[in-house]
């Protein structure tokens, strides 16, 4: 009889994932559905998060903070110059619980950063555009998210940061 090795652990498990949270308000309604004659203008911000759950172990909460806004552009009444005008507001914060096997920790970040939205995302991508639907508006459709550009920017920010700290204790 021959002994079989232990099946080998997949680097990267995606353990569970959940709305962690979500809200939708029309903050104008029902005054807003009168005066929308085309489709609201959106503005999205999207953040990743990310959150080691247990000192010592390589799991961690990955998280898609998403914030889409509508507004449409209104003259107030005799005025020339046209002011936003909130038509909705979504936040949603999507999120999974993922394990780490044996991915050394100076390579643990893109993973986290990058890998990790990715999975997340279409699924983020969906909630967004379901609930945007139901509030009897053109469904949000997020493009693709470029995760490799949006770490490499923070990374950016941080240097940028600890190089005018250090530049000020000098």
């Amino acid at each position: 009889m021959s002994e079989s090795a232990p099946p080998a652990q997949p680097p990267l498990v995606l353990n569970i994932q959940y709305t962690k949270d979500l809200s939708f308000e029309v903050p104008n309604a029902p005054a807003i559905y009168t005066q929308l004659r085309a489709a609201p203008a959106v503005n999205i911000n999207l953040d990743v998060q990310v959150k080691r759950i247990q000192e010592g172990q390589d799991v961690f909460e990955v998280a898609l903070a998403i914030r889409a806004e509508g507004s449409i552009a209104q003259a107030p009444n005799g005025a020339t110059e046209e002011k936003p005008v909130i038509v909705f507001i979504a936040d949603l914060v999507y999120a999974g619980v993922f394990t780490l096997h044996e991915i050394p920790e100076n390579q643990q970040e893109p993973v986290l950063l990058v890998e990790c939205p990715r999975l997340l995302f279409p699924f983020a991508r969906n909630i967004l555009a379901d609930i945007t639907r139901d509030g009897s508006f053109p469904p949000v459709m997020l493009g693709p998210i470029d995760f490799v550009g949006l770490w490499h920017s923070r990374r950016g920010h941080a240097a940028a940061a600890a190089n005018a700290e250090t530049a000020q204790t000098h």
